[in-house]
């Protein structure tokens, strides 16, 4: 039985080696194929415009593309166009209907006033790019119904240190008023996907994937500054901060339900471990 990876970057790859580790052969779709690891046969194809070719014995398909540009038009091309061309190949290549989880993002929902998100929650984008994300959403549900969408909050882990670098570069800003985040490590993203596609029961057609504690950017710059013997940044009044902006609080009840365990169940243990060198970044 294969397992597709549809645009294998670094969360792609890591969620391949993990599906290689349960004993699946992993195809790993993406431009620059020779970046991968040996425990994922790659294959080098844009998918924004071409067809691939899946075996037919494929059994998952999980669609964890990432754009060249941030522009409405690289969004387009490559959540809306890459669906459009896999649902394509997958009606013309599977012998029988695979499990497909598309990633997305908590970017779907417009809210900025730092109220509490959930699955039930109007997913009502207020960005350009985030509506392009909605619309991928909506065209793989439409073609196939039983697809499920995870919609992962802010991404970090190996080789994502930007905030560890300007804390540490003490170039690092806060905000005076709260602006609240919800983050999830690579490591437990991967492992979402892992579990979403593999769990016996199907899956819900939604799930948010987050850690367990939202959290005002202010605690984490203060906690990243005391791991690094620091000292705290300064509150900025001249922050560059969106009036009215206070961000969103993401609740994981039903991921955790499906009996999903985190790795890192908050930014503490999961920037614990990168400071301490953990994992490493995919090309």
């Amino acid at each position: 039985m294969a397992v597709v990876i549809a645009g294998c970057g670094d969360l792609g790859t890591e969620t391949g080696l993990r599906f290689d580790s349960l004993g699946h052969r992993v195809i790993g779709l993406r431009r620059s194929a020779e970046k991968l690891p040996a425990e994922i046969e790659g294959r080098s194809i844009d998918l924004s415009t071409e067809v691939p070719t899946l075996p037919a014995d494929t059994t998952i398909v999980v669609i964890a593309m990432s754009p060249d540009e941030r522009s409405v038009d690289g969004y387009r091309a490559a959540y809306v166009e890459s669906v459009l061309r896999i649902v394509t190949a997958i009606r013309q290549d599977c012998a029988a209907p695979p499990r497909v989880l598309y990633v997305s993002s908590t970017a779907v929902y417009g809210i900025d006033d730092g109220s509490w998100v959930d699955e039930t929650t109007p997913a009502e984008p207020a960005a350009p790019t985030a509506l392009v994300l909605r619309e991928a959403e909506e065209t793989l549900l439409e073609l196939i119904p039983q697809a499920t969408i995870l919609r992962l909050g802010g991404l970090y882990g190996p080789g994502r240190t930007r905030e560890i670098d300007r804390v540490r570069q003490r170039i690092a800003s806060i905000s005076p008023e709260p602006e609240f985040t919800s983050r999830i490590h690579r490591d437990d993203a991967a492992a979402a996907i892992v579990h979403l596609t593999t769990m016996q029961s199907r899956p819900k057609t939604v799930y948010i994937g987050v850690d367990d504690l939202p959290v005002d950017r202010r605690e984490v710059v203060e906690f990243l500054a005391r791991s690094l013997d620091l000292p705290a940044p300064e509150v900025a009044d001249g922050f560059p901060h969106r009036q009215g902006s206070r961000g969103k609080r993401c609740r994981n009840n039903r991921l955790r339900d499906s009996g999903f365990v985190f790795s890192y169940p908050t930014y503490q243990e999961g920037y614990a471990a990168v400071l301490e060198g953990n994992g490493v970044r995919h090309a």
